[in-house]
């Protein structure tokens, strides 16, 4: 992609993003994450009526008398986009790939965070890890990451969802809220998910096209699997055929979308044909809810 093209692509999706951040997303996203975290504030001697789960038995000890710990609200956010770049992200039945989807989501939520003065780190990855930016504040910072999701061209062609997330649970100590972002054509991962979502607020983002769930109603197709380069044919007009393709599919959705559930993992779905702001309004608005009961 030349300079001047990328940049004015970098532009569109910058106006576009701040605009929805401000005037859309900023209230909800201020409920949906912020003051989740508790932070280490000081130790105060025992009153009657405190929580012994905060006694303090180090500092207890040593004073002779009883201590508990104060805690106060973590007010600053690290939001990690885990950006999924495998081939199969550049699929596109219409005017968008599920990768264009994925770039423009993702400055959503950066463009959001930045207005709530939150860092924002990147980590891309396919069947490998591909790159990882740490995270930091301000809108040079965030043009960055927008110009690497757009240009930046992976080694890999596969997928290895499990991998990130062993990568990011072992490079960040500190609570994130990590969006994970793929379109799950994958396998394997669910432990790592598990294990991912105890340490992190982790939210599971699904991209996918509308033929992968809607194959075309008849005809001859000569197909080609995008991250093992694999060809072959698929006639639709064989009931049979389309009728096991949509089982599959669904069977596929409802496993995921049962596990995520299971393990209380928000997650969110989007369709390379459908815009992203409003399935993100609804994320935000559904986890405001739920942590005002």
């Amino acid at each position: 992609m030349i300079a001047e093209e990328l940049f004015r692509k970098i532009k569109r999706i910058e106006i576009l993003s701040r605009k929805a951040a401000r005037d859309i997303f900023a209230g909800e996203y201020h409920s949906a994450f912020k003051g989740r975290g508790m932070e280490f504030s000081q130790v105060r001697e025992y009153q009657a009526g405190d929580d012994s789960r905060f006694i303090d038995w180090n500092v207890s000890s040593r004073l002779g008398r009883l201590y508990v710990k104060q805690f106060v609200e973590e007010r600053e956010l690290t939001i990690i986009l885990a950006l999924d770049l495998s081939a199969s992200l550049r699929f596109a039945s219409g005017a968008r790939s599920k990768k264009e989807v994925a770039a423009e989501l993702s400055a959503l939520i950066a463009f959001t965070a930045m207005l709530n003065n939150d860092k924002v780190g990147l980590l891309l990855f396919s069947d490998r890890i591909e790159q990882y930016t740490p995270p930091q504040k301000g809108r040079t910072h965030l043009l960055r990451l927008i110009r690497d999701i757009i240009e930046f061209q992976p080694q890999g062609r596969g997928t290895s969802i499990q991998g990130a997330l062993a990568y990011l649970t072992s490079l960040i100590k500190k609570k994130a809220v990590v969006f994970l972002i793929s379109d799950f054509l994958d396998t394997g991962y669910e432990t790592a998910l598990k294990i991912a979502s105890r340490k992190h607020d982790l939210i599971a983002v699904t991209i996918a096209d509308r033929v992968e769930g809607t194959p075309p109603a008849a005809g001859y197709f000569f197909l080609r699997d995008l991250e093992s380069h694999d060809d072959f044919s698929a006639d639709f007009s064989r009931p049979a055929l389309r009728g096991e393709f949509l089982r599959r599919h669904r069977e596929q959705t409802r496993l995921r979308q049962e596990f995520l559930l299971k393990h209380g993992i928000d997650s969110l779905a989007i369709r390379a044909d459908q815009d992203c702001e409003k399935p993100l309004f609804d994320l935000f608005l559904k986890r405001r809810k739920k942590y005002a009961r």
